[in-house]
């Protein structure tokens, strides 16, 4: 079984990390997309990240019936900041004989050099990158590295909560449950 890691905080999660989640899941290799929500990502700030368990939640309902997308929070239980190395070896450890990927945007690809074990993380595991505005600003040289040409809409977690805060309308931007519980529970305002 080949699955491919999708790491971020999922503050929150929104339609267009599902279409990315989906283009993958249908137009690569791999068996399954997991969205491995991190607790704390060491190069993002802790101020407006709604508890992990509410994250957690979020992606759950958003990603309910389909078969391919699962949800981990195998990082609530290791020690934080969440660094991806130590995730994908303690995953390893309990999974074995998975072959696990990431997934990541190009930003994160082009920083890979600054992440704990950067170069150990390109040498080793399949990367599937997707581009962030328009053009790509790299090429896929690696044989272990693929460009992923998903959809690409100019939607981000911060311009999802910066419109919640201001009082306009998510609408469209979230998928319906998560719409509702984010209204239902007050979150980000």
């Amino acid at each position: 079984m080949k699955i491919g890691l999708f790491f971020g905080s999922f503050n929150p999660i929104h339609v267009g990390h599902l279409i990315i989640g989906n283009y993958i899941l249908n137009n690569t290799e791999l068996d399954q997309v997991w969205y491995v929500i991190s607790p704390q990502n060491p190069f993002k700030s802790q101020s407006g990240l709604l508890n992990e368990y509410h994250r957690l939640h979020l992606v759950n309902i958003a990603i309910e019936g389909e078969p391919g997308l699962k949800v981990c929070n195998i990082e609530f239980g290791l020690p934080k900041p969440s660094y991806t190395i130590d995730t994908l070896t303690y995953l390893e450890e309990k999974y074995p004989g998975v072959n696990f990927a990431i997934i990541m945007g190009e930003d994160s690809f082009t920083n890979l050099d600054k992440w704990k074990s950067g170069s150990i993380i390109k040498e080793r595991y399949e990367l599937y990158v997707y581009r962030r505005n328009g053009e790509a600003v790299f090429k896929a040289e690696d044989n272990k590295v693929y460009l992923v040409n998903a959809p690409l809409l100019n939607i981000s977690s911060s311009y999802v909560r910066e419109q919640i805060k201001a009082g306009k309308s998510i609408r469209y931007l979230v998928t319906d449950p998560v719409y509702n519980e984010i209204m239902k529970a007050g979150y980000y305002r």
